[in-house]
């Protein structure tokens, strides 16, 4: 889908990585040909007014398990990357290839490819070959892989393809069939829990291997203090070590658990208070890269289940814009860093020239109100399944049109 003539997005509040300004932008052939104060329409040039809202790069989704165009499109998603664990698994290059053409026209999806046959944490993955099929990064999946020296060998042998490795970060031998973070809540609950430092000690050993094989790694979940601390204390060492969160994580604690409502059953699952005010903090301070939506779409048959039956996941693409934006009116940060979060980042990790306005970018792109209230109903949701523990919750920010390369989208 190819763009048939330039358009100029005009009386826009242009969200920059320097900061918003007034403005307008002009997209040509699929890319951002000008932006600023000073560009105007040519003739022959397809004319939007954006009466002031917020023009934004379109959302880069790092760690989707599943390809939803519709939420995708109602939350403002342009690109989206697919998580490994796919049935079967992303583990051969003719599987990578297949889904890297799958979102085509109306979407741009980048497969992670599995970082071991089967996810099993086992023998190593065709890798080179499937980032050859359009692989833009390495996943280890839902899982940890706790082989210390298959882990180095996959580290090592990213490097020398260059893809960042996005690491599961909970250590299996102690989270086990745990559903819950020890605790209060868990032991009130019954519920089998592990303990937070699970996540503390993956953390310490994936960074010690990744600093060892001089490699790109990203976490896609922290979700503790100690993870935090564990990330900034290696960005300070200088190492190319980044880390992401879900809403989910730094909007709740274990507290929501409290009636066994299984929207709220997640993997990291929710940790306590004082974590999730750790988050805020990492979010703020830079620590955190990325905001996610773990858009994980569950149906009755995984969510109407006893709490510790029930599968892991939320649906949270339609969500994901909204409830950042939350950040901002609780003064946690400014506009420009959600986009980072949300856009610019995730591009960079992935290699894609997207997730910031700026001139020779693809022209994904989204045009925002932020203020716009809505209420969240998981009745209403365009996602495959409503399970979002955002239910009746209300929200500002939506999305009034997107584009793909230049070219509106429907929502």
């Amino acid at each position: 889908m190819k763009q048939a003539r330039p358009l100029t997005i005009a009386n826009a509040q242009l969200v920059t990585p320097q900061g918003v300004v007034a403005g307008a932008l002009r997209c040509a052939d699929g890319v951002i040909a000008s932006l600023g104060t000073d560009v105007a329409a040519q003739e022959g040039d397809g004319t939007i007014d954006a009466r002031g809202k917020l023009l934004a790069p379109g959302l880069v989704d790092l760690g989707v398990f599943a390809v939803d165009k519709p939420a995708f499109h109602f939350g403002g998603i342009t690109r989206a990357a697919l998580m490994p664990d796919q049935s079967p698994a992303l583990d051969l290059p003719s599987r990578v290839g297949f889904i890297a053409k799958s979102g085509k026209p109306d979407l741009w999806v980048h497969p992670l490819a599995a970082a071991t046959r089967g996810l099993e944490g086992a023998e190593l993955a065709e890798l080179a070959l499937m980032q050859q099929a359009g692989a833009r990064g390495i996943a280890t999946g839902r899982r940890w892989i706790a082989d210390s020296g298959v882990m180095l060998r996959l580290l090592q042998y990213a490097a020398m393809l260059d893809l960042v490795v996005v690491a599961h970060a909970e250590d299996a031998g102690l989270t086990g069939a745990a559903v819950a973070t020890s605790g209060e809540i868990a032991t009130r609950l019954g519920l089998p829990a592990a303990p937070a430092e699970a996540e503390a000690l993956a953390i310490a050993r994936d960074i010690a291997l990744a600093e060892l094989a001089r490699a790109r790694l990203h976490f896609r979940q922290v979700t503790t203090a100690t993870g935090f601390s564990l990330v900034k204390a290696a960005k300070e060492r200088g190492l190319p070590v980044t880390c992401g969160i879900t809403p989910a994580h730094f909007m709740l604690s274990d507290l929501a658990t409290a009636d066994y409502r299984t929207f709220t059953r997640l993997s990291p699952p929710l940790r306590s208070e004082a974590d999730r005010q750790a988050a805020l903090a990492a979010i703020a301070d830079g620590t955190v890269d990325v905001i996610a939506s773990g858009h994980d779409p569950r149906g009755a048959e995984d969510k109407r289940l006893p709490f510790a039956d029930a599968a892991p996941g939320m649906a949270g693409a339609e969500t994901l814009l909204a409830i950042v934006l939350n950040l901002v009116r609780d003064g946690v940060i400014d506009i420009p860093r959600v986009f980072d979060l949300l856009a610019r980042n995730p591009a960079r990790l992935l290699g894609v020239p997207a997730g910031v306005l700026a001139e020779g970018h693809e022209a994904d792109l989204a045009l925002i109100d932020a203020d716009a209230p809505w209420i969240i109903d998981r009745r209403k949701m365009a996602a495959t399944a409503d399970n979002t523990p955002f239910d009746r919750q209300g929200a500002q920010g939506r999305v009034l049109g997107l584009w793909k390369g230049g070219v509106a989208l429907g929502k």
